[in-house]
């Protein structure tokens, strides 16, 4: 660790409220960060930011500081709606929700605010009554969030603080919606602090500042590569069979430090996991569908050490802040060379140092070219790797493996499907389609798909007389001869959907 990362600025500077200040010290935190050092003298006057810095810069907790000390130093405004919150902390995904809430408390322990959390997975009826029972600060995600708003579980017509956290990432979500949503229904922008913050600062992320803001002031922290300046990064080329070989003699050279593996599918993810666990690694798996209360359990364990080793998919690339991760391996390139940055921003954060290690297989070769070009630097290559494989691995039973399981086939069971087309029976009545879905919360919801254009009339043609083919018979002829009121089944022939 060292403190390269900090600016020559102290908190104790600053005109901070003096309980907020009392937060600081108690959180050992003595000197800004340069994001920290540039923003909080504007916020903390009350002129809108939008900034830019290299994640694990300390972006939270500027925009907490500034939130708090804005509320403490002005009387609540009145809204005219039940249980109105005073700020609102928006986060594209649930574990950077839940970290923000964790920097807030000590921030905040020694003031009268109560800060509440909202997002999907779990807690639902939790979540809910803390937030009706009176909260000054709201943290979470949008889809949540939206939820409890249109059931009137607190008001936005008071609002005085608004926070965007990791905006791009918003957009890569496709949150953007959401958001806009939300901001409609603040008080006007010249009448809150809006603070965003962002990793890039892209064309659509300053689009949303111009129209949501109040002339924010822009905040770019650059740094000498887009990739952490203490980050060692290094690949190899290992052919596709090679790949679980080097990265078990990898985790081996490891030994007991924090590692994080990224992958691209959860297939693989599942399978990395069987074969760490097979021979004597301790491994905890993170992939999208792993329900919230084992997520946050899986990474209390790995952030306490319990288990040196986590596999995930990019679910856990931006937003967490993981202390003391020593390694960051690639073991599958990514596909968007952004993410690249966001997975390896996950060591070497808050002045510490870590190594990213990229694994350049076949299926993923291509990616290191886009990625280069966006770090602006090549990575350097070690083609040898005969030394660094992981000799006599056993292999474990892959059959067991979840991604593996097929539906069982059965004619027309339950949970099934027919292959056979069923044959339609005449109906003067439309039919529709029944399908029952379960809601989710919004950030999960896959995005939603048009039904394709029927190929058929919904109902049976019958069949004519006297050996008379319809093949050749224009529609409207066709129509005539069928029962009254489904000429406009003929013409529309695309199904209704299910009303509810």
């Amino acid at each position: 660790m060292t403190d390269k990362h900090l600016s020559d600025v102290r908190f104790d500077e600053l005109e901070i409220h003096p309980a907020v200040q009392q937060g600081i010290e108690s959180a050992g935190f003595e000197y800004c960060t340069p994001i920290q050092a540039e923003s909080l003298p504007i916020a903390l006057q009350g002129k809108d930011i939008s900034g830019q810095a290299q994640t694990g810069t300390g972006k939270t907790a500027a925009f907490l500081i500034a939130c708090f000390h804005r509320l403490l130093n002005q009387k609540p405004q009145q809204g005219k709606k039940k249980n109105p919150i005073r700020a609102l902390v928006l986060a594209p995904t649930r574990e950077l929700a839940i970290q923000i809430h964790a920097d807030g408390v000590p921030l905040a322990k020694h003031t009268s605010l109560k800060l509440g959390i909202a997002y999907g997975g779990t807690n639902y009826e939790k979540q809910r009554t803390d937030i009706e029972a009176g909260i000054d600060v709201l943290i979470g995600t949008p889809g949540r969030i939206i939820d409890y708003f249109k059931q009137g579980v607190f008001a936005l017509d008071a609002l005085e603080v608004i926070i965007l956290d990791e905006a791009d990432r918003m957009f890569d979500l496709g949150f953007i919606t959401d958001i806009r949503y939300l901001f409609r229904r603040m008080p006007d922008p010249d009448q809150r602090l809006n603070m965003l913050f962002s990793a890039t600062l892209s064309l659509r992320v300053a689009e949303l500042a111009y129209e949501h803001m109040s002339e924010p002031e822009i905040i770019k922290i650059e740094a000498e590569t887009i990739t952490a300046d203490r980050i060692k990064e290094i690949a190899y080329m290992p052919s596709n069979e090679e790949k679980i070989p080097l990265l078990l003699g990898l985790l081996k050279q490891a030994e007991e430090q924090k590692v994080l593996v990224f992958i691209n599918t959860k297939h693989m993810a599942e399978k990395l996991e069987a074969w760490m666990g097979t021979n004597g690694f301790n491994v905890a798996l993170l992939s999208g569908d792993v329900p919230q209360n084992k997520r946050e359990r899986l990474l209390g364990e790995f952030k306490s050490g319990k288990c040196n080793v986590l596999v995930a998919t990019d679910v856990a690339a931006r937003g967490l802040h993981i202390p003391d991760v020593s390694y960051v391996i690639n073991f599958d390139l990514p596909d968007d060379a952004e993410d690249y940055v966001h997975r390896v921003g996950r060591t070497a954060r808050a002045g510490a140092s870590g190594t990213a290690i990229s694994l350049i297989c076949e299926t993923y070769a291509m990616n290191i070219v886009d990625i280069e070009k966006f770090i602006e630097h090549s990575i350097p290559v070690d083609r040898d790797i005969s030394d660094l494989l992981f000799k006599d691995a056993v292999k474990p039973d892959l059959s067991k493996l979840r991604s593996n399981r097929r539906p069982m086939k059965s004619k027309g069971g339950r949970g099934t499907r027919s292959r056979t087309p069923q044959k339609s029976k005449p109906s003067n009545k439309t039919s529709h389609r029944q399908d029952s879905q379960t809601k989710l919360p919004r950030e999960e919801q896959a995005p939603t798909v048009k039904p394709a254009q029927e190929t058929s009339s919904p109902i049976d043609i019958p069949s004519q007389t006297n050996n008379e083919s319809t093949a050749d018979k224009p529609v409207e002829q066709i129509a005539e001869s069928l029962p009254a009121g489904t000429h406009a089944r003929i013409r529309h022939s695309k199904e209704v959907p299910a009303v509810g």
